[in-house]
């Protein structure tokens, strides 16, 4: 229902009856959402196990703040763990997409 929440804290009847919007409903048909367009230009996907968290995190954040600093982005993104790129590339990413 346009809240972001992380999906690994909820049960499924939790989410009975809402609108749940997930990474694969980001893309309009072919075309990838600007967000994981970003992810992509600016390699910030290696092992892809967080990739959904982070852009669905990155895409909330948008939401609320569309021109955030690089302080916000980290803030934005506080809880999703990646064990592979050391987040200088997604919070390019997020940048980028703010652009």
């Amino acid at each position: 229902n346009g809240e972001a929440v992380k999906s690994c804290t909820m049960l499924a009847v939790q989410a009975d009856g809402q609108d749940v919007t997930t990474i694969e409903g980001l893309a309009d048909g072919e075309t990838l959402h600007p967000m994981q367009q970003a992810f992509h230009e600016c390699h910030a996907l290696q092992c892809g196990y967080c990739t959904p968290g982070m852009v669905m995190a990155a895409v909330s954040l948008l939401d609320e703040v569309p021109d955030p600093t690089e302080a916000e982005v980290r803030e934005g993104l506080e809880g999703n763990l990646c064990r592979c790129t050391g987040y200088q590339n997604i919070v390019r990413a997020v940048l980028a997409a703010s652009e």
